[in-house]
């Protein structure tokens, strides 16, 4: 891991029900999980690099504001991996788009992005 001055490093993301998003986010994105001192249910991204935690008693992000985006190698593989999983597609990425994105909501609620670098993979 690069520790650097600014660099995103920890999220909390809402969840009703923890286990229910941990299996979400290891099946769709590979993320690691572990469970906290705490018992928290706590993950890490598939590259070792953000850390974080799924949140109890906060109401989900449902509406866009702040907007993460996860890196993805093929988003159409990803988009079905989040249908199959709980999850929705709210904003399907547009093929004559410069940036190859999309939004989907997690079977807690969360709104968040999908991009693909137009190099990494098929879209």
């Amino acid at each position: 891991m690069r520790n650097a001055d600014g660099k995103i490093c920890y999220l909390e993301i809402p969840a009703e029900q923890p286990e229910r998003a941990a299996r979400f986010y290891a099946a769709v994105f590979g993320w690691r999980m572990r469970k906290r001192g705490d018992g928290a249910t706590a993950f890490d991204d598939a590259i070792g690099e953000v850390s974080g935690a799924f949140v109890t008693g906060r109401p989900p992000s449902r509406s866009v504001g702040l907007l993460l985006y996860v890196m993805v190698a093929d988003i159409t593989a990803t988009i079905e991996r989040i249908v199959s999983g709980g999850g929705e597609i709210v904003e399907p990425p547009v093929p004559e788009a410069p940036e190859v994105v999309a939004r989907f909501r997690d079977p807690e609620g969360n709104v968040l992005g999908l991009y693909q670098e137009r190099s990494l993979g098929p879209s």
